[in-house]
């Protein structure tokens, strides 16, 4: 999901550069959502493995 996140921040800025404004608004209109997603999920799996008293595999 980050890696979607980064494409769309990628091709806001490259749309801002050419003059299309609508376009990469609403490009990082939608990284800033997938990114805060991205956080969220995060947060959660963290938590999660934190309460489980798993510690990550190596």
């Amino acid at each position: 999901m980050l890696y979607w996140a980064i494409v769309c921040l990628i091709i806001a800025v490259v749309a801002g550069v050419l003059g299309f404004g609508g376009i990469a608004g609403a490009a990082a209109g939608f990284a800033k959502i997938l990114f805060f997603i991205f956080i969220v999920l995060l947060v959660i799996s963290l938590v999660a493995n934190a309460i489980r008293g798993r510690g990550p595999k190596v």
